[in-house]
């Protein structure tokens, strides 16, 4: 649906983006996850519409997506990173704005804002000024607001910067909600648990550059990883350690075993010598890589500004 084909921007001497290439299919939820300052706002405003590219192309539905076609953007629904609304006006006036920027007039328009407004839980403070809500009830109307004219693609950039765990909750059960009615969402974070719940296909950016893309299964295939079982030192156990030393490395400290496996031995045949000791499973954990652990692999634990 959405084509990037080596998509380069430049701010001056700083590269944002460097030559970029990404496919997004209809109906998919795909995640740009990546630290403040790695490209994510710049690809979005790019996409949106905002800027042009210094090199490369950019199509929706085989048509070139330009800053100078109105027409295209139309089918696009934007979420700024900053909230955009007219504080001083109230959730229906400033919904009522921006349903007619995108053409919307009468009981169409007035029927859109009543579904707006009671799917983000804010029906019964239509008519109270912005200025009086919470962070998270601006950024709920400002999701909705980007939703009005029903746009084929929803860009949300970093739409939950600051907001309390109830209403970035509900945020979430809305885009879930209209994924599974088909629509296309572009999401970019820089939260491990937003992409992790929310993305079927994730793709990591730093320095303008996309360093990795699939599924989450895909990406944690991607990071160096050594299976590490635990389990408690114990009378029970006592009999089964010594056997595991030559099936791999075996540690232990504060009453607890690790036990790092050799590539070769199956988990089938540890367990089978748990299970020869007459030892639940239960006693055992495993521990899985982290999208967290192949970020931090990927873009490094520079503090970033």
């Amino acid at each position: 649906m959405l084509q990037l084909h080596q998509v380069t921007k430049r701010y001056g001497a700083l590269t944002a983006l460097d030559g970029v290439s990404l496919e997004i299919a209809r109906g998919e939820f795909f995640g740009l996850l990546g630290p403040n300052g790695a490209g994510k706002s710049t690809l979005m405003s790019l996409v949106a519409g905002l800027r042009a590219p210094d090199a490369g192309t950019l199509t929706l539905d085989g048509a070139p997506l330009t800053a100078a076609d109105p027409a295209t953007r139309r089918t696009l629904g934007l979420v700024p990173q900053h909230v955009a609304l007219y504080t001083d006006l109230s959730a229906e006036e400033n919904l009522s704005i921006f349903g007619a920027l995108y053409g919307l007039r009468g009981a169409d328009l007035k029927s859109r804002i009543d579904g707006a407004l009671a799917a983000v839980q804010l029906a019964d403070r239509r008519h109270e000024p912005v200025k009086n809500f919470s962070g998270g009830m601006q950024r709920r109307l400002n999701l909705v607001a980007a939703l009005l004219h029903r746009p084929k693609i929803l860009l949300c950039d970093e739409p939950t910067v600051g907001v309390d765990p109830q209403s970035r909750n509900a945020i979430f059960e809305y885009l879930e909600r209209l994924n599974r009615e088909g629509l296309t969402i572009i999401y970019s974070t820089h939260y491990m648990e937003e992409a992790t719940r929310l993305c079927s296909r994730i793709g990591i950016i730093d320095h303008g550059k996309l360093h990795a893309l699939g599924t989450l299964d895909d990406l944690l295939l991607r990071l160096p990883f050594e299976e590490e079982i635990r389990f408690p030192d114990t009378p029970a156990t006592a009999a089964l350690a010594p056997q595991l030393v030559a099936h791999g490395e075996l540690t232990t400290t504060d009453g607890q075993h690790r036990f790092r496996p050799r590539p070769d031995l199956k988990l089938s045949s540890f367990f089978a010598l748990a299970e020869a000791h007459a030892l639940p499973a239960r006693l055992f954990t495993s521990q899985r890589p982290t999208l967290e652990a192949l970020f931090l692999h990927l873009t490094g634990r520079t503090l970033r500004e």
